[in-house]
């Protein structure tokens, strides 16, 4: 039996596992990431939004550019418009993704990247190639049949799936990133909690051109509502994979009442019902289903390996939340993974990727469940619900329209129920307002404590775990933001006029121990000048004070001000979030 050797070896090549290849394989580490499909990548659109955090995560390893020019224009993404039919009545419009003028600031200020409209099967090309880019391989066609840990070494048996050959695979750790259905987790014994299958889909992936309902009003989303239905309100969703003419009509179904009908002809039935258009030329390129899951685990590692992605996680894709998760899992462990293997940092430090990411998954599983029942507002506005006659539905969708107080008390509940939308479509406290609390965090002392609601607004702290605000700044003749002075694999100490001894403390620190740390002054003359004033009003540390900065971008430590004794304090920064009992060079 032929034997592969790997330090890190990644289970699943979706989003999770090719952002982790690509990471790693950046910062030198041998990496391999496998799927058990023949075509290697995702084969139908899938996951489409892509958030600023994640964005951020493309810029860090340098495919921001490729992924903006793949996408869906940001400017034909921003809004949700829900409708009788796309031909019929329309109901409702709201802004989304901070395309409103009451939230565009908002986003805006948070973060240098834009979120943007990607499907899956346009995106995962581009992590695959950067992940071979950089030095990673990514291997199709062979999958886990078993996996053990033995002492210090993972042992994986794979199949080839085109020859049959078993494949022994060692590595130093492993990464189980294989999704609903987990081998890993089997193998392993990871437990999740919650609930499977309390929704069930049906998607037909089709073309049909729809301009004349859509380019006068462009969305990544059009929701349909119709009256009927027996357990659920008769509705489907058209999710925008390129405007105009290809998209994913999501329905639901009960499979009580049988399997679904996967033909062309009910595909195109289907959707000239919902679109009101009985002439439409529509082509079936495939169909899927997938289950609404509310399910998370707990405990993310054992020994050396770990799960990711949505082997740890399984939500509905409300808010939009499910590939942004994945590759941000992602980002939080490959840096902890290369420095466990060069040996800088102790075991200890890889419990930090249970403590900091499993209260985001915990988060997202059920937040996205409590957006998903949020969108089942509007049709209790309308006065729609599942069981009722068709006749009655129509008359309760008629009322909006009338000069009369039940119509007027009936658009209030409408106007209240879009309005509830922001929880699923302007969330950008959900999206970028993690804050992670663990021993690779050194706490201050600090604890801010939100002004606005949390879910929707995000608002910048430089308190450790957070991740550090951003602010754009001027280098020579350029302008860059502060995260582009962060990451890169690598720990970054920021400091203002007055704090040289910081820097010292870096530079010494890296020379001795092989950490790599920048230092980088923000100032008059200095590496990056703060010409708005924008950092000043945020950093909330004197000129002389310092903040230590994850190669993900959160923040390990803050001082204040200087101590008088920079070196001491940064090591001991250092070895606490390393989980070194000692720093020794």
């Amino acid at each position: 039996m032929r034997t592969l050797e790997f330090d890190v070896f990644v289970v699943g090549a979706g989003p999770t596992g090719l952002a982790c290849a690509a990471l790693l394989a950046r910062d030198g580490v041998n990496v391999a990431a496998i799927t058990r499909y023949y075509s290697g990548l995702a084969n139908s659109p899938r996951a489409h939004i892509i958030n600023q955090r994640t964005m951020e995560v493309f810029r860090d390893l340098g495919i921001e550019d490729r992924v903006i020019d793949a996408a869906m224009p940001a400017s034909l993404m921003g809004q949700v418009v829900w409708a009788e039919s796309f031909a019929g009545p329309e109901i409702a419009r709201r802004k989304g993704w901070g395309a409103g003028a009451d939230r565009r600031s908002d986003y805006e200020a948070a973060s240098p990247s834009s979120l943007t409209n990607i499907a899956q099967h346009i995106l995962e090309p581009i992590l695959c190639d950067a992940a071979r880019e950089l030095g990673a391989q990514v291997i199709f066609s062979l999958e886990l049949v078993s996996m053990r840990q033995e002492n210090d070494q993972v042992i994986s048996l794979c199949r080839d799936r085109v020859t049959g050959e078993d494949i022994e695979v060692v590595s130093a750790y492993a990464v189980g990133a294989d999704g609903d259905n987990s081998i890993v987790c089997r193998e392993l014994g990871f437990e999740v909690e919650g609930m499977m299958g309390l929704g069930h889909m049906l998607n037909y992936w089709v073309e049909a051109d729809l301009t004349t309902y859509t380019a006068h009003r462009p969305g990544a989303l059009y929701q349909i509502l119709r009256p009927g239905g027996r357990s659920h309100i008769d509705n489907a969703v058209f999710v925008n994979v390129r405007p105009w003419n290809e998209w994913v009509v999501s329905l639901p179904y009960d499979p009580a009442e049988g399997d679904p009908d996967f033909t062309a002809e009910e595909a195109t039935r289907l959707t000239r019902l919902y679109v009101g258009d009985p002439d439409l030329e529509v082509r079936l390129i495939g169909t899927s289903t997938w289950t609404i899951n509310q399910v998370h685990a707990e405990v993310l590692h054992q020994g050396r390996v770990v799960i990711a992605g949505n082997a740890a996680h399984r939500h509905p894709p409300a808010g939009g939340l499910g590939a942004n998760t994945c590759v941000q899992d992602a980002f939080n462990l490959a840096w902890k993974l290369r420095m466990l293997l060069n040996g800088t940092a102790d075991e200890g430090l890889l419990e930090t990727y249970t403590a900091e990411r499993a209260p985001v998954a915990r988060q997202i599983v059920h937040g996205a469940n409590t957006s998903l029942a949020a969108l089942m507002a509007i049709p209790g506005a309308l006065g729609l619900r599942p069981g009722q006659p068709i006749e009655e539905g129509r008359q309760q969708l008629r009322i909006r329209f009338d000069a009369t107080p039940e119509g007027a008390e009936r658009r209030r509940a409408l106007a209240a129920a879009v309005r509830m939308q922001d929880y699923n479509f302007n969330a950008l406290g959900v999206e970028l307002g993690q804050r992670y609390v663990s021993s690779a965090i050194v706490p201050d002392g600090s604890s801010p404590q939100p002004e606005l609601d949390p879910e929707l607004f995000y608002e910048a702290t430089t308190a450790p775990g957070a991740p550090v605000p951003h602010a754009w700044l001027v280098q020579g003749s350029e302008q860059v933001s502060t995260r582009d002075l962060v990451g890169k694999g690598r720990f970054t100490v920021l400091t203002g006029l007055g704090g040289a001894e910081w820097r010292v403390a870096a530079r010494t620190l890296s020379d001795e121990l092989g950490i790599p740390v920048d230092a980088v002054t923000i100032g008059p003359g200095q590496d990056a000048e703060d010409a708005y004033g924008d950092w000043a009003a945020l950093r909330e540390i004197d000129e002389d004070g310092c903040l230590l900065v994850r190669p993900d971008h959160h923040i390990a430590f803050r001082a204040s001000r200087a101590t008088g004794d920079e070196l001491a304090v940064l090591r001991d920064a250092l070895r606490r979030v390393l989980a070194r009992h000692s720093l020794v060079g």
